[in-house]
Parts: C-alpha cells; sequence; structure tokens
C-alpha cells in the first residue's frame, strides 16, 4: 500500500465506524437485545470480515434485515437461544463457502441486482425518519427544524468539501464540523447517547446457555437457516454490487467463509452476529478505501469507542449520521435505471420495479428469490420459442427434420407442433444433431410423437441422441439410430437415471 492509499483507508475507517455505532444500536433495539450487543456484533464482524473476506473494503455489522427475523427467536425463546442459532448461522455459512456455492450468486441476473440496489437504497432513508420521530411521534416542530436544519447542513458540506479539498474524507469532516457546531451554540438536539450508552468493556466468551438436545436443535434450526440464507444473499449480492463499481473480482467463496468464521465467534461472545451492511461499505467506497485496512480500523475504533470514547461519541448529533446516509442512499440508488426502464425490455423492467418494491414492503430475501424466479420462467419461456426446425429431402426420399435448439419442460408445446405425421412420407428422420434434450418433458414429447407417426403408419428414424434418451425412451426406442462415434453425451435431468 503506498502512503496515500494508507492515509485514505486509515480516516475512512474512522468514518464507518462513526456511522456504525446508531445502526448498531438500533438494530440491537429492533432484535430486542442491548445495544452493546449490537456493537460488539459490528466489531466481530467487521474485523473478521475485514481481515480475511473476499472483498477487501467491504464493511460487516448488524443489520436489519437479520433483526427482524431474530427478534421472534429472542421474544419466543430468550437470548440465549439467540446465541445459539447465531453459532449455527454461521457453521451452515462455513459450509457454503467450503462447498464453493458461492459461484451461484454470479447467476443472479442485472435486473434482479438493479431491484435489490434500488430497493436497498428506498429501505436506508426510509428508515432515517425514524430518527425525526420520539416514541413513534415527529418531534415537536422547533426540534424537527434543528434536525432537518443540521441533516441539510452535513449533506452540503459532503457534497462540497471535495470541491475545495480532499485532505480528510468529506464525510468525517461533515460530522466533525455538524458536532463542533452543536456543542460550540449550545443546540438542543439529539445525540447517539439518546439512543443508549455505548459504554463498555471488552466483550466476554460466553457458551450459549441452551441445553444440548435435538430439542433445541428443531427450534434453532429454522432460524439459523434463514438468517444464514438472509446473510449470504445481501452479502454477496452487496460483493457483486462493489465488484462492479471498482471494475475488479471479489471471491464470494471466501467471504462466505469470512462471514460464518465472524457469526460463529460472534455467536460465542454473546452477540447478534450480522453480515455486510450496504450503506457502510458505500460510505467506505465512495471515500476510496480499496484495501483491508479500512475496515481493521473501522472495527478497532468502534472497540476504541466503546473502551475509552463513549462519552464524547454519545455527543455525536444523530443528525449528521443521518445526513450520511442519506447521502449514501443517493449515490447508492441507480439513478440511471430510471431511464433505462423505457429502453430495456418490459419483462426486465418489471423484475427492476417489482424486486424494489417486494424489498420495501418485505425484505430482501423475498425479493431477490422472487426476481430469480421470473427471471428463469421469462428465460424459459424466451428459449421456448427458440426450438425451430428445417426440413429437406435426401436421396432416399425421405422426408428430413433438422431441429435446432434446446428441447425441455417448456418447448415440449412447440415441439410437437412442428410435423405433421399424416402429410409426411412414409419415412421421416427427425436430426437431433443440433438440439438438445434436456429433461423428462422432453423424453416425453419424443415418445408422444413416435406414438403420432407409428399411429399414422409412418416409420420414424431419431438420429443423435444422447444414451441418456435411449434409455428413457419408451415407445420410440426402438426408432433411434445409435451412432457410437457421432451420437452426443450430455445427461439429462431425470430421476429414472438416479
Amino acid at each position: 500500500m503506498t502512503p496515500s492509499a494508507i492515509k485514505t483507508d486509515f480516516f475512512s475507517g474512522i468514518t464507518v465506524a462513526l456511522a456504525l455505532v446508531p445502526e448498531a444500536i438500533a438494530f440491537a433495539l429492533v432484535a430486542h437485545v442491548s445495544p452493546l450487543t449490537g456493537l460488539y456484533a459490528a466489531f466481530f464482524l467487521c474485523l473478521i470480515s475485514a481481515s480475511f473476506g473476499g472483498r477487501p473494503g467491504m464493511i460487516s455489522g448488524a443489520t436489519g434485515a437479520l433483526a427482524v427475523v431474530m427478534v421472534s427467536i429472542v421474544t419466543r425463546y430468550g437470548v440465549e437461544y439467540l446465541y445459539a442459532s447465531v453459532v449455527l448461522m454461521g457453521g451452515l455459512q462455513l459450509l457454503f463457502g467450503a462447498f464453493k456455492l458461492g459461484k451461484f450468486i454470479r447467476m443472479v441476473p442485472h435486473s434482479v441486482m438493479l431491484g435489490f440496489v434500488n430497493g436497498l437504497a428506498l429501505v436506508m432513508t426510509v428508515a432515517q425518519a425514524g430518527h425525526f420521530k420520539q416514541d413513534g411521534q415527529w418531534l415537536a416542530a422547533p426540534q424537527l427544524a434543528v434536525m432537518a436544519a443540521l441533516t441539510g447542513l452535513t449533506m452540503a458540506i459532503i457534497y462540497l468539501l471535495p470541491r475545495l479539498s480532499r485532505a480528510i474524507p468529506a464525510a468525517l469532516a461533515a460530522i466533525l464540523i455538524v458536532a463542533g457546531v452543536v456543542a460550540g451554540f449550545g443546540i438542543d438536539t439529539k445525540t447517539v447517547g439518546d439512543m443508549g450508552s455505548i459504554a463498555g468493556g471488552l466483550p466476554q466468551f460466553h457458551l450459549p446457555q441452551v441445553p444440548l438436545t435435538l430439542d433445541t436443535l428443531y427450534i434453532i434450526l429454522p432460524y439459523s437457516l434463514v438468517l444464514a440464507a438472509i446473510g449470504l444473499l445481501e452479502s454477496l449480492l452487496t460483493l457483486n454490487l462493489i465488484d462492479d463499481i471498482t471494475d475488479s473480482r471479489g471471491q464470494p467463496n471466501r467471504e462466505a467463509l469470512a462471514q460464518g468464521g465472524g457469526n460463529v465467534v460472534a455467536g460465542l461472545f454473546a452477540t447478534m452476529g450480522g453480515c455486510v451492511l450496504i450503506g457502510q461499505s458505500m460510505i467506505n467506497i465512495n471515500n476510496g478505501a480499496r484495501h483491508r485496512l479500512s475496515g481493521i480500523v473501522a472495527a478497532l475504533f468502534l472497540l476504541g469507542f466503546i473502551l475509552f470514547l463513549a462519552p464524547w461519541i454519545e455527543q455525536i448529533p444523530l443528525a449528521a449520521l443521518v445526513g450520511l446516509m442519506l447521502v449514501v442512499s443517493q449515490k447508492t440508488f441507480a439513478w440511471g435505471s430510471l431511464q433505462a426502464l423505457r429502453r430495456i425490455p418490459r419483462q426486465d423492467a418489471i423484475i427492476v420495479v417489482g424486486v424494489t418494491l417486494i424489498t420495501v414492503l418485505t425484505d430482501l430475501a423475498v425479493a431477490v428469490l422472487c426476481g430469480v424466479v421470473f427471471a428463469a420462467l421469462v428465460f424459459a419461456w424466451q428459449h421456448a420459442k427458440t426450438i425451430r426446425v428445417t426440413t429437406r429431402t435426401d436421396a432416399q426420399g425421405w422426408k428430413v427434420y433438422e431441429l435446432e435448439g434446446s428441447l425441455f419442460f417448456a418447448s415440449a408445446a412447440n415441439f410437437s407442433e412442428l410435423f405433421a405425421p399424416k402429410s409426411d412420407p412414409e419415412h421421416v428422420v427427425i436430426e437431433f444433431r443440433r438440439a438438445r434434450v434436456v429433461d423428462h418433458s422432453a423424453v416425453e414429447a419424443i415418445d408422444a410423437l413416435a406414438a403420432r407417426y407409428q399411429q399414422a403408419g409412418k416409420t420414424l428414424h431419431l438420429r443423435h441422441l444422447s444414451p441418456d434418451c435411449l434409455e428413457l425412451l419408451d415407445m420410440a426406442k426402438g426408432m433411434v439410430e445409435v451412432n457410437q462415434f457421432e451420437d452426443p453425451h450430455y445427461h439429462i435431468a431425470d430421476n429414472k437415471l438416479g
């Protein structure tokens, strides 16, 4: 690392540490645990993922997406079961990384990624509204005006300061300037300390106090599966996003291992665990941080806040951190996607809008799952229409159908309509050299077509089918012409083949 890169990562890490404090406290309160539980979780996840993860510059900590699941287990079974579920969650993520399943995140379509990014940007924006309320009610007009003015001042500094100087990150400068203004003029406004005390000691090792029985496993396993899935989904999608922004390539499997290891450690130190935070990660990346140092600095400073600097950190006005998160939300939202909606195919536009809305209304996992399923159905529908055939008559006077495309469940109906058994000559050849039989529905379609030709009194010849097809065919088995030198060898998705 160059001295310039070290300086950039160091100051960015301090900024991220400050931004982690209110988020960790807020998510801990959502999960019905103490603020320190969230802060310690942020420390462990941030430190371990920054040190060993697959995407330098990415920031992890306690997250809202996991907190809304955790509140259920805390209220029903108690906090000790939460710690146990976090340990098991980490174990499942370690298995995911060990079996190198991270590659599948690359299969998430770009339209789903856009919806994910836009949805999280809106969720981050809406979440900031809670800081303008007290006990569920909007602040009184004078306090609301002060909060709004300080938030606006923070945003203005972040946007304008880089035009004058880049000596330190604009976000860190904005927080320090606004904190100085509030302290210097004695302005009465909400501070970090109003959310809860962050003072504490070193985290202590703590084995979850739950019975080591199958009953306990039955209780925590469903929660751990959901937590592991959501955590990996948010982490690896954010990794993809930062890959695009930085024009580099992260390591999904290594990141899954780091997230899993971080959550195992977090659970064994009585914290709520977590995953990657897109907001804090974007703060770090926008500051120019590209190395592991930034995350390590953020984690160590966060622990330093807890141990030594709590009285000062608690005096930071919330408006400064709200303004920072609003800027992050604005920069995270893919504004270009709004114009692209009119140019891209309609189905892609539906996916972008749908995933965005579902992310806002439900949660990330449901939104991405819906988007991927819809994209897969669109893909199947489009490929169902691509199966086509050309015909010719060979030297023997036989009619030859040369098939091209993929024959599977979605294209089976179109396949059967390509042939005319009643009007065809006595001998008909179907050539599969440029086609591929994919699943059992395709095999059934071939058998059904063979039956039609047999009923019409015609002789059907099937050429260049995989040995798997021959094994699965029933009516058409005797019509397959086997050529061991020319026949393709591929596998069909069918349980009969074991």
